[in-house]
C-alpha cells in the first residue's frame, strides 16, 4: 500500500484544520438561537471567524490537538504491523509540520518527546470487518474537554438532581448533571458521548466511540433516541452557554450507546467535547492506500456565514478599554466583569509547567504590571530561522488554581488570561492585589495567532514548546473580562444560576 502513509496524512491534516459540514450546521444553527450582542453570541461570531481561518491557513483549528485517536477498519489478512508504522510516521511527519501540537509527554519526567510518539501515543484501534476496504477514522479531542470527562457509578446522589438510580431516569440524571459540570471550562456549547453500561474501561471507550457518530444521525434504539430528544430540548436550559457566559445554546449533540454490564456495576460515562469537533475519517483502496472516499461531509461544503457586527444588548451598553502593557493597577481598578479589553504590547505564556516553577524561583523576565497568558501556542520556524506562532488559543485556567494567586502577588502580574474561569483563591488576590482574569475564546487559536506579531524570545525550553515562556509583541488581543478586582466573577454567577436550574430536572420522566 504504496499511498497509505500520506492518506493517513491527509487524514490528519483535514481533520486539524477543517471542521466537517455536520459540525458546522450545529454551530450556525447555535447562532442563529443567540441574542444578537450578547457574549455568547460574539464568541461564536469569533468561532466562525476562526474556523474559516484555520480552513484557509490550513492550521489547527485549535492549537490543543489533543491524543491523536485512530480507529482502523481492515479486511482479513490486512498488514496491521505495517500499517500501525505507517500512522505513526504520518502523526510524526504532521507534528513536524505544526499541522498537531507537541503532546506527547513522559508521564513520569514530564519530557515532552517533540513529535507526538510515545508510549501510548498515538492511540490506534483495530478492527477487522467482511468488507474489502480499509477505514480509517480519527478524532483529535483536546485536553480541556478530556478534563471534563465524567463517569458516574449508580446508585449515586447527584448535586441539584437527587438520587439517581440503576434506571433510564438515573442516566437522564448523570448527563444533565454532566453537561452541567463541565461548565464553560470545555469550551462549551460542545457534544457529549454517552456509554452506559460496559465496565470502567469500556464505558469510556463506548462513550468515544459515539463521537464518531454523525452529528445529525438518528439513533436506531427506540430508547436512546428519546433519551437523545430529552436531553438536546433540556440542557440548554441550564443557561450556560458558549464559554460558560451565559446563553441560549450549552450543548450542540448528544450521542448515547449501550452494553452489557456485570450485575454489581453500573456505570453512565460522558465524554465531552468542545465545539471543535475535529474528527474524520477515509475509505481506502486495500491494494494502494489511496483515499476513495471521505467519510463524513468535508468542511467546505458549508461556509461558515459571517456577520455583521451587532449592537450590545441585554445588559446595557458594551464597555471597550484598550490597554498598553505595562499595565498600571489604576488602569485595572477601571475595569468590570463584562468590559471587553484589547491588548497591545509584550505578553507571555505561561501553562503548568512554568506557574510550579515560577512559586519557587524568580522569572527570566519582569512581570511586574504584565499580562500573563494560558497557552500552549503550536510554533514553527520561518525560512529566517525565526519563530512564528501558528496556532494560540486559551489553555483551561483552573489548573493554575493552585499558584495563580501566588504569582500574581510575588510577581506584580495585573492580568491573566485563560479560559474557562478561576476559583476564590484567585479571585481574591484579583481583589487584593488589583488585577483581572480575561476570558479567550477557547478553540480560537487561529483568531489570536494573528494578534501576535512578533516572537521577542523562549526561556525553559526543556519544557517542551507548549509549556516554554514565550514572549510575544501583541496587537489587537481582545478579551473579556469575567473576574475583576472588585470580587465579582462571572464563572460564579454562572455557575450558581445553572445549578438552581438543575434542580427543576429533578423529578422522574422516564417511569
Amino acid at each position: 500500500m504504496q499511498h497509505f502513509q500520506e492518506s493517513i496524512y491527509q487524514l490528519i491534516v483535514e481533520t486539524s484544520t477543517n471542521l466537517p459540514a455536520d459540525v458546522r450546521e450545529a454551530i450556525q444553527a447555535a447562532r442563529a438561537r443567540e441574542d444578537a450582542g450578547t457574549r455568547s453570541a460574539l464568541s461564536l461570531s469569533t468561532i466562525a471567524d476562526n474556523i474559516r481561518m484555520a480552513e484557509c491557513n490550513v492550521s489547527p483549528i485549535c492549537q490543543d490537538t489533543g491524543m491523536p485517536t485512530f480507529i482502523v477498519h481492515c479486511p482479513v489478512g490486512a498488514n496491521q504491523i505495517e500499517m500501525k508504522k505507517q500512522i505513526i510516521a504520518a502523526v510524526a511527519q504532521a507534528t513536524k509540520d505544526s499541522k498537531l501540537r507537541t503532546n506527547s509527554v513522559d508521564s513520569l519526567t514530564g519530557a515532552n518527546s517533540g513529535d507526538n510518539i510515545g508510549p501510548g501515543t498515538p492511540v490506534i484501534h483495530f478492527e477487522q470487518w467482511e468488507r474489502n476496504e480499509i477505514e480509517a477514522k480519527l478524532i483529535l479531542k483536546g485536553g480541556g474537554c478530556e478534563n471534563k470527562n465524567i463517569q458516574y457509578s449508580l446508585p449515586t446522589e447527584l448535586e441539584g438532581l437527587g438520587k439517581a438510580g440503576r434506571d433510564l431516569d438515573g442516566i437522564r440524571k448523570c448527563i444533565m448533571h454532566a453537561v452541567y459540570q463541565a461548565q464553560g471550562q470545555g469550551c462549551s456549547a460542545g457534544f457529549i458521548g454517552v456509554g452506559i453500561g460496559g465496565d470502567r474501561t469500556t464505558g469510556y471507550e463506548l462513550a468515544k466511540h459515539q463521537l464518531f457518530r454523525a452529528a445529525d444521525d438518528v439513533n436506531p434504539n427506540d430508547e436512546l433516541r428519546k433519551l437523545e430528544d430529552y436531553i438536546m430540548d433540556n440542557a440548554n436550559k441550564l443557561g450556560i452557554g458558549t464559554m460558560g457566559f451565559g446563553g441560549q445554546v450549552t450543548l450542540l449533540g448528544c450521542k448515547v450507546g449501550v452494553m452489557n454490564r456485570l450485575p454489581a456495576s453500573f456505570f453512565v460515562s460522558v465524554a465531552y467535547n468542545c465545539w471543535a469537533f475535529r474528527r474524520q475519517g477515509v475509505l481506502l483502496d486495500p491494494a494502494t492506500g489511496a483515499i476513495t472516499k471521505w467519510v463524513y461531509r468535508k468542511g467546505e461544503e458549508l461556509p461558515m456565514q459571517k456577520d455583521e457586527p451587532a449592537a450590545a444588548s441585554g445588559s446595557g451598553e458594551r464597555r471597550e478599554f484598550v490597554l498598553q502593557t505595562p499595565i498600571s493597577e489604576e488602569q485595572i481598578r477601571e475595569l468590570r466583569v463584562g468590559d471587553v479589553v484589547i491588548i497591545n504590547g509584550p505578553m507571555h505564556t505561561g501553562r503548568d509547567a512554568l506557574h510550579k516553577y515560577l512559586m519557587d524561583h524568580d522569572s527570566p523576565v519582569d512581570l511586574n504590571g504584565a499580562v500573563i497568558y494560558h497557552c500552549g501556542p503550536v510554533m514553527a520556524k520561518d525560512a529566517e530561522g525565526n519563530w512564528v506562532v501558528k496556532a494560540a488559543g486559551p489553555t483551561t485556567s483552573i489548573r493554575e488554581e493552585p499558584y495563580q494567586g501566588d504569582i500574581i502577588k510575588k510577581f506584580g502580574i495585573r492580568a491573566v488570561i485563560g479560559k474557562g474561569g478561576m476559583g476564590a483563591k484567585t479571585l481574591k488576590a484579583l481583589q487584593e492585589h488589583g488585577a483581572v482574569y480575561l476570558n479567550a475564546i477557547g478553540g480560537a487559536a487561529q483568531y489570536y495567532a494573528e494578534c501576535f506579531k512578533k516572537v521577542e524570545g523562549v526561556d525553559f525550553m526543556e519544557f517542551g514548546i507548549p509549556e516554554a515562556m514565550w514572549h510575544l509583541q501583541t496587537e489587537g488581543f481582545a478579551a473579556i473580562v469575567t473576574m475583576d478586582s472588585h470580587g465579582n466573577s462571572l464563572h460564579a454567577d454562572v455557575e450558581q444560576e445553572s445549578r438552581e436550574k438543575l434542580a427543576q430536572f429533578k423529578e422522574p420522566v422516564f417511569v
